[in-house]
C-alpha cells in the first residue's frame, strides 16, 4: 500500500462523510464488500454486526446518518499496511474510532469499524439534571 494513496484516501473519505455523501464513500467499495461494526448490529437488524454487499452497506450507513444527523469526523492519523489502511478519527461526540480497510488494488473489499467506547453513540447522551455533579 502506497502511503500517499492511503493519506489521500483517508482525507477524501473523511470529507465525504462530513458531507454525508454516502454514494461518494460507497464508490470506493467493492460490490461484494463485507463490513463489520458493533453498530451494524443495532442499525441493521439480523446482521449480527456483519453487513454484506454494497446495497446492504448503503442501507446501514443511511440508517446511521438518520440516527446521527450531526455526524462529523476529524482525521487524527492514517496507518498503512501491506493491503490495508487504518483511519483513526474522532467523531462529533469526541469519541475515538478506527476504520480498518482491506483493499484489492484501490477498492475496499473488507472493512471493520472499531471504537474505543462501547457506548451507543446513536442515541443522544443523557441530559444532565441540576442535581447531577459536573463531569
Amino acid at each position: 500500500m502506497d502511503k500517499s494513496f492511503a493519506e489521500a484516501f483517508a482525507i477524501e473519505w473523511i470529507a465525504d462523510w462530513n458531507k454525508h455523501d454516502v454514494e461518494a464513500v460507497l464508490a470506493r467499495f467493492s460490490d461484494q464488500v463485507v463490513f463489520t461494526s458493533p453498530h451494524a448490529a443495532q442499525l441493521a437488524p439480523g446482521s449480527d454486526g456483519v453487513v454484506r454487499g454494497k446495497d446492504e452497506l448503503r442501507r446501514y450507513w443511511q440508517a446511521g446518518l438518520r440516527a446521527v444527523p450531526d455526524l462529523q469526523m476529524e482525521l487524527l492519523a492514517v496507518y498503512v499496511g501491506v493491503d490495508s489502511i487504518v483511519i483513526n478519527y474522532r467523531n462529533q461526540r469526541s469519541s475515538l474510532a478506527n476504520e480498518v480497510l482491506l483493499f484489492d488494488g484501490e477498492v475496499v473489499r473488507e472493512g471493520h469499524g472499531t471504537y474505543v467506547e462501547a457506548a451507543d453513540y446513536h442515541t443522544p447522551p443523557p441530559a444532565s439534571s441540576p442535581d447531577s455533579p459536573a463531569p
